[in-house]
């Protein structure tokens, strides 16, 4: 675990969704539930959102994220590239995929490219003489192959190249995402109107040693173990899709 400043902070922005990168329009199946009457005390809350954790952000999000700050850290752009296509196919729901994809692109917009351009004065991308780009500056390299729709950029992979750019350890990392992603749905459980502040912070507290417990698990996983299991949630995302009333685009 990091002590530096510097990393701490970059930690704490890349978790806050104060960072415009669209995370608060997302609810990832939750508006569907609650619209539904399946969520509606602050038990069923926790549960559902200790299976988001458990089934599909601990062994999917979180090993992509993991792998992806390795593949940047050892600037195997191929690598980070096929870490980001796995995960992109073990999406399900349509909405989940796009809004994983819109978040990517803007993270990479606002803080890989940014970073990028600080590090070399904005210089540009190695190319084989193929076409394809050369592993190398890896975050760069990502940064112009979403650019380039030559990878969706899904947002936890985006967030790892950026936590690990940024000198934050790769537990660290996964612990902000798993974090930002809870805090976002409990922000969307605020927003629809049926959870006042005390409930989501009695949540949050309850959910702490689950968050802790399922990225320490999952941090050292392999890519090829990249799975998600929560057939219900996913069901519930694709029956989004088709709603005639949606606060949320997911």
């Amino acid at each position: 675990m990091t002590t530096d400043s510097a990393a701490f902070l970059a930690a704490l922005r890349l978790g806050d969704s104060f960072l415009p990168v669209g995370g608060y329009t997302a609810s990832y199946g939750l508006e569907q539930y609650v619209n539904e009457g399946r969520v509606e005390t602050a038990t069923d809350l926790r549960k559902l959102l200790e299976a988001y954790l458990r089934r599909v952000v601990g062994p999917c999000e979180t090993v992509a994220l993991a792998n992806a700050h390795a593949a940047s850290a050892a600037g195997e752009l191929e690598t980070l590239l096929a870490v980001d296509e796995r995960l992109h196919a073990v999406t399900m729901p349509r909405e989940f995929r796009e809004s994983s994809t819109k978040a990517g692109a803007k993270l990479a917009e606002l803080l890989l490219e940014e970073g990028s351009a600080a590090a070399d004065g904005g210089a540009d991308v190695a190319v084989a003489a193929d076409g394809r780009l050369e592993d190398g500056d890896a975050a760069t390299g990502f940064a112009a192959a979403i650019a380039a729709d030559e990878t969706p950029g899904n947002y936890p992979v985006a967030f790892g190249v950026v936590a690990q750019s940024r000198g934050i350890s790769r537990l660290e990392a996964c612990l902000a995402h798993a974090h930002a992603f809870v805090t976002g749905l409990l922000g969307a459980a605020q927003r629809l109107g049926r959870f006042g502040h005390t409930e989501i912070q009695e949540v949050l507290e309850d959910l702490r040693p689950v968050l802790v417990e399922v990225c320490e698990h999952h941090v050292d996983d392999d890519p090829a173990a990249m799975a998600a299991f929560a057939p219900f949630a996913e069901i519930m995302g694709m029956r989004h899709e088709r709603a005639g009333r949606r606060l949320f685009v997911s």
